[in-house]
């Protein structure tokens, strides 16, 4: 793996624990700052959201309802070009299991990575 792709996956690895982080500790506003501002949300059954703050009111809204104790079961990152990376994996939590499908983490300016897409289903 080159020294660009590792440092995609590096990026993308850490956006996705600092969004776990942010999940599980109630904080839907450090949620919705781990996306792009106008990246897409396609949550199944809930809806899509489009933009951070439709993205943090989606967050509120599940850690309102009581979900908490997101944890990523088998996650799988994959570099798509040299500035973005795909994580899918199974999840489970308190109330809830399911699937990502598809979260395209995308490197920034900074080399931090955000969210562009984010392709999830309940299932329970």
């Amino acid at each position: 793996m080159s020294n660009q792709n590792n440092a995609v996956i590096s990026a993308a690895e850490a956006g996705s624990e600092k969004w776990k982080a942010a999940f599980n500790t109630g904080d839907a506003a450090a949620c919705a700052a781990c996306y792009e501002e106008g990246a897409v949300v396609v949550a199944k059954p809930f809806g899509t959201f489009t933009g951070r703050s439709e993205i943090e009111g989606l967050w509120a809204k599940v850690i309102g309802d009581g979900f908490c104790d997101v944890e990523y079961l088998e996650p799988e990152f994959t570099v798509e070009s040299e500035t973005a990376a795909l994580l899918t994996s199974r999840w489970q939590m308190n109330n809830a299991h399911g699937v990502i499908t598809r979260e395209l983490w995308v490197l920034q300016p900074d080399g931090s990575a955000l969210l562009r897409e984010d392709h999830f289903e309940a299932l329970g």
